[in-house]
């Protein structure tokens, strides 16, 4: 075969339109050869020659995308010093833009023989290995670009690209569960009606499932198993033919742009699927380990493990470096995705033991000019010593605040927290303000992929794990959760119209807090998983969404509540709350946020210590800090907001200062279901566990939107 020297700059296969320039970083190597496999699966080898800084490097004219290639490295076997390299194991370019084949985990793929972990095996891997694929990378976006869509205008909807398309009737067979499945009409106007505006996918990066699952007949679902950083995962592309998943890839998120959707990545830096030190060689373990993983240093044959999965990527080296951020750079530049959500973000800052915010990984984030430019999520926390770091990443980043959804749920539930919840309505600034960070830097969730459905949350006291098969001694055990009297399914309507209303309250206080809201897929149309809060495992109908048992109702209510929100910037403020008195347009002087009694009094400091379980929330919608696009102040009307999680009460309107009259727009507890206007002094009866919020009336002649109202009254009838 004809072999050129070609290039050590870009690392992976690059076609250009005539023939392949393939590069591979490895410092440990001693020889390298690209392995070429036919249709049949027969193997050429290529000795690859040319070497500059560790990058060995070729170019071959007659390769084309759609080939499938590997490596083998040959080089120093030395586990005890931490070097693993073994020429009769296939090697997945880490770089791989696309691969081929699932790996079956035979003996094969392993460096020692079963039983014997301290010898080595120099069984040939080929046969039972994934293969990287030569890809095609010219697209045609038609003049697609990221919308850049402004956090404070963002609402999340976390989602499964198989989970969320698997069962919808309306997505084509051959496309359920799939990148193209997720760009049908049906799924994006489902999410454009819920006011999304970014769809956050959990893992696309090539995974890999474990062999411990398969035995046991189950798949690894969630897909935090990463392989291939570079590549989208191949089992979710409707088409077949080989490397074809890029374009389809990319046809997804021009459609979602279209739509007006961001696609964010739930990408996973922290660990890959090689495990430990019994772990299979599938890639970066052979091509150069200590390279790519933390070990252990006083016995580099064991990995440092803060993720819980045997290792961990090794972000003191400038290669592992390297490779985390030229992906990040890749799936914005080529596959043209608008931000990333960070797993066990926590890790990435270990540049030594500690958690440290100015590590090198943020520094190069911070410098990068594209990769800076995205929306970025930390999941800020990983289970190593002093892991838990909400508040404490870098100013341009953003976090899953994992405070705001215990709190939240505690509150419903009735556990003490007036003070704390009160903080995270108004965007927690006690985590975020110290940082000159905005309160749009707290991503607001209740519930995540990770535990239960908001309607398991509101069904279910203990988790149910069993279909797992551990046991049920998977997954979180202190899930916040209140069953209201009946552990899961019941008849009982009473019961049935508590779990009801108090999803609505969840909702309600989601898309009406500061910050960013995200949604897990599903709980809009009241999704269960039968109690199971660990479903990494079910791939199947215990996880997928059902669309025939759509709780319409509910979905109604949530775009209602999504399109207050949207419509009123009073609930998406770029700036915190302030203090700070303003006028209210009457002439009148208040603060811009006023915390209140039922009965309409201020609250004072030493209210804050009792045990109240409701509390009142006025919005001055002349105290919105910030500028528009055209450097107008922003205003808006005035709001009211109760949250009741207490027996029934009376709620008295504060004095007309505040305002002269108020609408109900929102009523989760069903009783406020007229449009006659309350005037200040007046009294409202506020239903058990309920939200009733009220906005400034207006002129009789302005229109005002009694959706969310109306849309509760059609629940309560439902």
């Amino acid at each position: 075969m004809e072999t050129w020297p070609g290039h050590a700059y870009p690392l992976g296969a690059t076609f250009d339109g005539s023939g392949t320039n393939f590069a591979l970083f490895s410092e440990v190597a001693d020889r390298v050869e690209l392995c070429l496999f036919d249709e049949e699966g027969a193997e050429t080898r290529v000795e690859v020659t040319e070497v500059d800084a560790h990058v060995w490097h070729c170019y071959l004219p007659s390769v084309q995308p759609g080939q499938r290639y590997g490596y083998r490295v040959h080089g120093p076997w030395d586990p005890e010093n931490g070097l693993r390299c073994n020429p009769n194991k296939l090697l997945l370019d880490p770089y791989a833009k696309a691969t081929s084949g699932e790996i079956d985990w035979d003996q094969s793929l392993f460096g020692y023989t079963f039983g014997d972990p301290d010898s080595r095996n120099d069984e040939d891997s080929a046969a039972h290995m994934t293969h990287g694929v030569v890809i095609n990378p010219f697209f045609d976006w038609e003049g697609d670009r990221g919308l850049a869509i402004p956090y404070n205008e963002t609402v999340i909807y976390e989602a499964h690209v198989k989970g969320l398309t698997q069962l919808h009737p309306d997505v084509p067979e051959e496309q359920r569960g799939t990148y193209a499945g997720l760009a049908h009409p049906a799924v994006t106007e489902h999410l454009t009606k819920l006011g999304v505006t970014a769809i956050e996918l959990m893992p696309v990066h090539q995974f890999v499932q474990d062999s411990t699952l398969l035995d046991q007949g189950l798949r690894n679902y969630w897909g935090y198993n990463t392989l291939g950083f570079f590549a989208p995962h191949a089992s979710y592309a409707a088409t077949a033919e080989q490397g074809q998943q890029v374009q389809e890839f990319k046809s997804m998120v021009k459609s979602m742009h279209a739509a007006g959707i961001e696609v964010i990545l739930d990408v996973v830096y922290n660990h890959t699927a090689e495990g430990n030190h019994l772990g299979p060689t599938l890639s970066f373990k052979g091509i150069d380990n200590p390279a790519y993983y933390r070990l252990e240093e006083n016995d580099r044959r064991y990995y440092t493990d803060y993720t819980g999965t045997g290792n961990s990527l090794n972000v003191r080296h400038p290669h592992s470096l390297q490779l985390i951020m030229d992906s990040l750079r890749y799936w914005v530049t080529e596959m043209h995705v608008d931000g990333f959500r960070f797993d066990l973000a926590a890790t990435l800052a270990r540049e030594f033991y500690d958690v440290d915010r100015l590590a090198t990984f943020f520094e190069l984030v911070q410098q990068d000019p594209i990769v800076s430019q995205v929306k970025l999520i930390a999941e800020p926390w990983d289970i190593g010593p002093g892991g838990y770091q909400v508040g404490n990443f870098p100013p341009q980043w953003t976090e899953w605040n994992g405070a705001y959804r215990d709190t939240v749920r505690d509150f419903w539930r009735g556990e003490p927290s007036l003070g704390e919840f009160a903080s995270r309505l108004a965007g927690s600034s006690d985590y975020y303000e110290h940082s000159g960070r905005r309160p749009f830097a707290s991503i607001n969730f209740v519930t995540a992929h990770d535990g239960f459905t908001l309607r398991d949350l509101v069904s279910y006291n203990e988790k149910h794990n069993d279909a797992n098969g551990e046991d049920n001694n998977d997954g979180e055990s202190h899930n916040r959760s209140w069953n209201h009297g009946v552990e899961g399914p019941t008849d009982d309507p009473e019961i049935l119209a508590a779990r009801a209303r108090e999803q609505r309250n969840f909702i309600a206080t989601l898309l009406l807090s500061q910050g960013v809201p995200m949604i897990l897929h599903g709980d809009e149309m009241g999704r269960t998983q039968d109690g199971n809060n660990n479903t990494y495992a079910q791939d199947s109908e215990i996880s997928w969404m059902h669309w025939d048992r759509v709780d319409t109702p509910l979905v109604e209510f949530t775009a209602a509540v999504a399109r207050l929100r949207r419509d009123h910037p009073t609930f998406r403020r770029k700036r915190f709350f302030t203090g700070t008195t303003v006028r209210t347009g009457d002439g009148e002087r208040l603060n811009d946020i006023v915390w209140l009694h039922l009965d309409g009094r201020p609250m004072e400091d030493e209210d804050w210590d009792g045990g109240a379980q409701a509390i009142g929330m006025y919005l001055n919608g002349n105290g919105i800090a910030g500028l528009d696009d055209r450097g107008q102040p922003i205003t808006d009307d005035h709001f009211l907001l109760y949250f009741n999680a207490d027996g029934p009460a009376e709620v008295v309107l504060p004095p007309d200062e505040y305002a002269a009259a108020w609408d109900v727009v929102i009523d989760t507890g069903g009783a406020a279901d007229d449009e006659t206007p309350h005037a200040a002094g007046g009294k409202l009866h506020l239903e058990t566990h309920s939200v009733l919020v009220l906005r400034q009336h207006s002129a009789p002649e302005a229109e005002v939107d009694h959706s969310v109202a109306a849309s509760v009254a059609q629940a309560q009838r439902g």
